[in-house]
């Protein structure tokens, strides 16, 4: 009866609120088409800028990006309803700053794991601290150079020769339209969770059956994004507390993706326990061995990583993909290359491949897998532009924008060239081309610092070994009408809105 109560008297009080927002967002809609995106955005007492941010909602990557383009020292405050504050920044010094120098002072932080806690628990991508480091530390074993040539001669190229080709020849035959982007997901989803959790949830498979899992976990993630990016927390926190409308979703999406990872953890237990020694060490059984067996925050780390594996390189290699057949002098080279380097096993193969690795790295600068990252401040900081940072305040570095800036590409930023990433190495005779990195701070789609991403070589690896496989026999042709770009968005992780349809045409030999 005391809970009813309280929760009653916690509407009504919050009720003049909600109605206050409902009206504002409806002006902010019907006025969206009005605003200049190229403009800094207005601030009014108690709302901020939540005009502006409502109206911009479903844009909100190009919309700040458009804004860090025009901003002094490309950083500026985004001033949110209630006093709260954002800082947007696409300098590499400041990016340094919040991933390196002070790093101890910028971490998740409240806001961050109160919206993605659902989904995410205290996995890696979520945590700070202690529950941060020990999971990274376990996690690292994974990608020393044997586990990562494992990964590519046997789980990558089982996946690609067994799976994806065949898929790939049956469309090409029967000139049948497949959602690239789904294709891709459901290829790195087996890849993650045979590498990660020796288990093989065969999701790419001829029937491209949809299974429940999937369907959940994409549902959650989208929400717990929104979640993330309301102007107004207080909204999402109502509709949780009263089990309505999106957050009634993510509590049954939530539920069904938790009880997946459950089952991994108690099959890899039951494994265990029934095996003195295992053929293979997985970073699960890593995980399950080291003291750490609480069923939920395995449970955790597991969801973790199926994002990290899943969605990542997916997004990375549809985008690539687009890119290519808007630039077929670059297919044609990195074809060449494919057909140069096919003599030596898959693992040398694709480490040879500079070319494609400058191609793939230059179409994340344009289209990153994740395109934001936000850190909140623990204390009272200032950043190298001058910037004042008060302790929990977020801290936000765009990576899409910093993809965008003439002053970090040129004035050819807009183009897609692979030779930005490459010089003509002139101490060997042939003069092959060899791939220079730009420092993760001017590019950090792998983010930078202690918590640079422990995958990335694995990702380039598994991502060539793709595009080797696919392009050695096959032309992918979008199926989208002709001067029409498709829509990035974010949830999380880059997606194209509607998906990738493509046709597969067999290249002439």
């Amino acid at each position: 009866m005391l809970l009813q109560l309280s929760a009653s008297l916690f509407f009504l009080f919050c009720l003049p609120v909600l109605f206050f927002f409902f009206i504002a967002s409806s002006r902010a809609n019907n006025n969206k088409n009005k605003l200049n995106p190229a403009s800094l955005p207005k601030s009014y007492p108690l709302i901020g800028s939540y005009l502006d941010i409502t109206a911009n909602f479903n844009r909100r990557i190009q919309w700040l990006s458009d804004i860090l383009k025009i901003s002094p020292s490309e950083t500026f405050t985004l001033h949110r309803p209630l006093g709260h504050r954002t800082v947007i920044t696409g300098n590499p010094a400041v990016v340094q700053h919040i991933l390196k120098t002070n790093f101890p002072i910028y971490q998740k932080g409240h806001v961050f794991r109160g919206a993605l806690g659902d989904i995410l628990g205290s996995g890696i991508f979520n945590a700070d601290g202690d529950t941060w480091k020990f999971q990274r530390q376990v996690a690292s074993h994974e990608f020393n150079t044997k586990s990562l040539r494992n990964f590519i001669e046997h789980v990558v190229d089982a996946e690609l020769n067994d799976r994806l080709i065949p898929i790939l020849a049956t469309a090409a035959a029967k000139g049948q339209i497949l959602d690239l982007e789904d294709i891709l997901q459901r290829f790195a989803f087996d890849n993650i969770c045979k590498i990660a959790f020796g288990f093989d949830p065969e999701y790419l498979s001829p029937s491209l059956e949809q299974s429940k899992f999937a369907q959940a976990f994409e549902e959650a993630i989208e929400i717990s994004s929104r979640r993330l990016n309301r102007a107004v927390p207080l909204i999402w926190q109502i509709l949780r507390l009263f089990n309505l409308g999106s957050e009634k979703r993510l509590k049954k999406a939530v539920s069904e993706v938790r009880e997946f990872a459950k089952n991994i953890v108690r099959e890899k237990k039951r494994e265990l326990s029934e095996k003195s020694c295992l053929e293979s060490v997985d970073m699960l059984s890593r995980f399950l061995s080291s003291g750490h067996s609480d069923e939920e925050f395995v449970a955790d780390i597991v969801i973790s990583f199926i994002l990290a594996g899943k969605d990542t390189t997916s997004a990375a290699l549809t985008w690539f993909f687009w890119l290519l057949w808007k630039n077929p002098k670059e297919e044609e080279e990195i074809v060449k290359e494919i057909r140069e380097t096919s003599e030596a096993p898959a693992y040398d193969e694709v480490k040879e491949m500079v070319y494609t690795q400058a191609a793939l790295s230059e179409s994340m600068r344009l289209y990153p897998p994740v395109p934001l990252d936000t850190k909140e401040a623990v204390g009272d900081d200032v950043l190298p532009d001058g910037t004042v940072v008060k302790k929990g305040m977020r801290v936000t570095y765009h990576v899409y924008a910093m993809g965008r800036l003439e002053k970090l590409w040129g004035g050819d930023w807009e183009e897609y060239k692979p030779e930005r990433w490459l010089e003509r190495n002139e101490r060997r005779e042939e003069k092959k081309w060899r791939f220079v990195n730009r420092d993760s701070y001017s590019f950090p789609v792998f983010q930078a610092g202690p918590r640079i991403c422990l995958g990335k070589e694995m990702a380039y690896l598994q991502m060539k070994r793709v595009v080797a496989g696919v392009l050695r026999r096959f032309r992918v042709v979008p199926t989208i009408a002709e001067g029409v770009e498709p829509e990035f968005i974010s949830f999380l992780t880059s997606k194209m809105k509607g998906g990738f349809p493509v046709r597969i045409q067999e290249r002439d030999a």
